[in-house]
């Protein structure tokens, strides 16, 4: 009796082990479909053939294997540090004459021990462009730690908005528009904003504004409505417009002295681009607008004409919906307080583009009011903005010319705007970031 109850004790937990042995086992089948699913999900992100070989993209056996150098190394250095201070050993060995021979000890992707910084490669895994993470690009923040200039801003902005004049529009397809003609005026600040051909090749069927290329730009008469001196600022995309708006700007009069960057982030949908230039090595996260100057203007003697660096040549915006060519708002900040002139016009502007103290010009403008005589009877006291103490104590300024000093660009002392071989001094409108 005995021995038969030890034999179904046996049998009973035999079966009892079988059952748990299938009851694993199928949770592994089941932990290795979901794992399977994921690898192939991942697969279709990084362009791999199979979840196979996500392994060989991700390479998490030598990233493992990295972690674990390094951690011998710290721990080396440590041995050795702690072994010449009780031994009265001078450390010989610094950080600038250590050898690394081979690249095992650096994590994939990156040239540096802390890979939490390699916002390149953060890039490559998911998406998040390195400019998404720059803190206080906003204005309302960047100038927190400033509190002058943040006062000049304010400043200028309440004068601006103070002078500005009504806003001005006219509807018109700028290929049958004379512009002298039709607007009677000349015009301090001209903002160029065109539907260029690459922005039809980011968004084909999507983009449904009539493009123009580059040879019918040129072909607008803006010398002869830009005043002596004038700024222009002209969005050129990130691919052939950046030569051809500088012959464009050669062919209208003026010199090139800035360029001013768009980075565009991608908080709201990180990924990939959707779309890739078919001549590009990179992927395109920003774009440029030119500017140019139109005359001679000195930083240190024509304070009643310009403020110069006030703003920067960066900005750091969101990027637009797919098949948009808007641009970041902060550009006409930027071009109002740098130029003092209250005549401003916008070519190829819309409705959502129309501001006050600006012209706007465009086919997509639903309406017309622009009056020639009304618009010239605003500057009838002045075209400039007045010159307040208040201001004129808080804005940066260069120093005068020494007499018998020459400018760079252009004759006399520190001129800023830009020629070859024209002496020394004149540097750039903007503050580099």
């Amino acid at each position: 009796e005995n021995r038969s109850f030890k034999l179904s004790y046996y049998n009973e937990y035999k079966s009892y082990l079988s059952m748990v042995a299938s009851q694993i086992a199928s949770l592994l089948t089941k932990i290795e479909n979901r794992s399977r699913k994921r690898r192939d999900r991942l697969a279709q992100v990084f362009g791999v053939a199979n979840g196979r070989r996500i392994g060989v993209v991700l390479n998490t056996q030598m990233e493992m294997a990295a972690r674990r150098k390094i951690n011998e190394l710290r721990w080396e250095e440590r041995h050795r540090r702690r072994r010449s201070r009780h031994c009265g050993v001078e450390d010989t060995e610094t950080e600038d004459n250590k050898l690394y021979h081979g690249s095992e000890m650096f994590l994939k992707g990156t040239q540096s021990a802390n890979p939490h910084n390699d916002y390149q490669q953060h890039f490559v895994d998911t998406g998040n462009r390195p400019q998404n993470y720059i803190r206080d690009v906003g204005v309302s923040e960047r100038f927190e730690e400033y509190p002058k200039l943040k006062e000049l801003i304010r400043l200028k902005d309440d004068q601006i908005k103070e002078y500005a004049t009504p806003p001005q529009y006219l509807h018109g397809d700028l290929r049958n528009i004379n512009l002298r003609d039709t607007l009677k005026s000349e015009f301090d600040i001209i903002y160029v904003d065109p539907p260029l051909e690459e922005y039809y090749r980011r968004a084909p069927g999507i983009y449904n504004t009539k493009t123009w290329t580059w040879e019918e730009i040129a072909e607008l008469k803006i010398d002869e409505i830009a005043g002596n001196p004038s700024f222009i600022f002209i969005w050129c995309g990130s691919a052939e417009g950046l030569d051809m708006g500088r012959q464009c700007l050669r062919k209208w009069g003026f010199r090139r002295c800035e360029d001013i960057c768009w980075i565009k982030t991608n908080k709201n949908k990180p990924g990939n681009m959707s779309y890739l230039e078919p001549k590009a090595l990179f992927q395109h996260t920003k774009e440029h607008c030119l500017m140019g100057i139109k005359g001679t203007v000195r930083r240190s003697t024509d304070g009643h004409i310009i403020h110069a660096n006030i703003d920067i040549d960066i900005i750091i915006d969101e990027e637009k919906a797919y098949g948009s060519s808007e641009k970041p708002a902060e550009l006409f900040n930027i071009m109002e307080r740098f130029c003092l002139g209250r005549r401003r016009l916008h070519l190829f502007g819309g409705d959502t583009n129309l501001r006050a103290g600006w012209v706007t010009v465009g086919p997509d403008i639903s309406a017309s009011n622009y009056n020639p005589e009304q618009y010239l009877a605003y500057f009838k006291e002045s075209r400039l903005l007045p010159q307040i103490p208040e201001i004129e104590n808080l804005r940066p300024k260069s120093p005068k010319p020494r007499p018998g000093g020459r400018g760079r660009g252009g004759r006399g002392a520190g001129g800023i705007a830009r020629g070859r071989g024209r002496g020394r001094g004149g540097v750039g409108y903007m503050q580099p970031r």
